[in-house]
């Protein structure tokens, strides 16, 4: 039962952060910012903030920084360039891309995008060495 105070049901309450985090899912690759995101749910922009982390573990600017480092790991073990990815992926600088990639990764984009590389080579060149052994010899799958 609503009283005076509490005028919306918690469910309506919880879909303005849901199709907020949507939001931030479809168009993290633009500018956008926590007033932009907020305003889609229609909250105060700290109301939303403390809403967001409560349901989802984190701000909705780690959200947005993670959709970003994502969409950019995909990228770069496709090929991309850093600068390339950094562009696609919604931020301004490669100075500070590269540094938000690093903390998310642990590694530089330079570094991560040739792993990915070296990683593709070798399983298209092995790929037996990339299915597990269980799997592989119960179906007599073999090097030989």
């Amino acid at each position: 039962m609503n009283t005076l105070s509490d005028p919306y049901p918690k469910a309506y309450l919880y879909r303005r952060i849901v199709q907020a985090k949507l939001f931030i899912d479809a168009h993290f690759a633009e500018a956008i910012d926590v007033g932009i995101i907020s305003g889609e749910a229609h909250y105060s922009k700290f109301h939303f903030i403390r809403e967001f982390q409560a349901i989802y573990g984190r701000t909705p600017r780690e959200h947005l920084t993670h959709c970003r480092m994502e969409r950019a790991k995909e990228l770069m073990a496709q090929g991309v360039d850093a600068l390339e990815a950094c562009v696609a992926v919604g931020y301004q600088s490669l100075s500070s891309f590269s540094r938000a990639f690093k903390k998310a990764t642990g590694s530089t984009p330079r570094v991560f995008r040739e792993a990915e590389l070296r990683r593709e080579a070798d399983t298209r060149a092995r790929p037996l060495n990339f299915i597990p052994d269980c799997f592989s010899g119960a179906h007599g799958l073999s090097e030989e």
